[in-house]
């Protein structure tokens, strides 16, 4: 490969085409790319004479044969099952006709990226209730025998708070909250939230200062260590001392009961 490169050359296995000769003679290991390399030295050493006189349509059949494999429609069939990642593989696979392969995958990351921030700019929002008297608090839309707790709201974003969600998703839960009854407790599960930027930061100030000015409480849920740091970096000290590890610790703590908090 070292030599390939100084001579303007392909690498040694490299490729679809070479990949899946590689995979289907059975190379499990980095000997196969050496094995390759000596069979092509080889074979311009003694038949370079006769190898430049195969016609390209006959050179072409060879690439097509070694890739029929790839063009199975299963695994894209299963993607539609799934519904997940469908329309960007068949971007991809478009890109790559158009374009080339190394600009269609980069077409393909550039998509796949933009499908990502997407879905994580509107995630579901859930509004968690108990699995009888258990620590288990779960999504009340899938779990119809979780009940809420009288006088708490619990919700949890299903994804990280960060600058392209953050407003949305505490703005839904405002809406949510503007249809409980004054003086009810909301816990915010932060489970999904392993790190916090400077917009979600600001915009869960603003949330808790619109909900203390509306007599509602609110306390943190599932709290990262990093998380509390943030807060008490930014004046939300006293969130973060009353955040817990679990949801169970903070309904407990709303009722007024003894928890462990880890907070030194």
């Amino acid at each position: 490969n070292f030599v390939a490169a100084l001579a303007h050359g392909m690498p040694v296995g490299a490729g679809f085409s070479a990949g899946s000769a590689n995979e289907t003679a059975g190379a499990t290991t980095r000997l196969a790319a050496v094995v390759a390399a000596l069979g092509v030295a080889t074979i311009m050493l003694l038949a370079a004479p006769l190898v430049a006189r195969i016609p390209a349509p006959v050179l072409a059949a060879v690439v097509i044969a070694a890739l029929t494999h790839a063009l199975a429609i299963a695994p894209l069939r299963r993607l539609f099952v799934l519904d997940r990642d469908q329309w960007i593989a068949l971007a991809a696979a478009l890109a790559v006709i158009i374009f080339g392969v190394l600009n269609g995958m980069l077409i393909a990351i550039a998509l796949s990226i933009g499908a990502l921030l997407h879905r994580l700019s509107q995630p579901r929002l859930s509004e968690l209730g108990q699995l009888g008297s258990s620590h288990d608090f779960v999504d009340r839309a899938f779990h119809d025998n979780a009940h809420g707790i009288p006088g708490v709201a619990i919700f949890r974003p299903n994804a990280p708070l960060f600058f392209a969600n953050a407003e949305k998703i505490l703005g839904d839960i405002v809406l949510a909250c503007a249809r409980q009854p004054a003086g009810t407790v909301i816990i915010l599960s932060l489970e999904e939230s392993d790190d916090l930027d400077s917009s979600a930061l600001e915009a869960l100030g603003e949330f808790n200062q619109h909900l203390a000015s509306n007599a509602m409480p609110l306390h943190l849920a599932r709290a990262h260590d990093r998380v509390r740091e943030l807060l008490t970096a930014t004046g939300m000290g006293a969130l973060a001392r009353d955040a817990t590890f679990s949801v169970a610790d903070a309904v407990a703590l709303v009722a007024g009961q003894p928890v462990e908090r880890g907070d030194g």
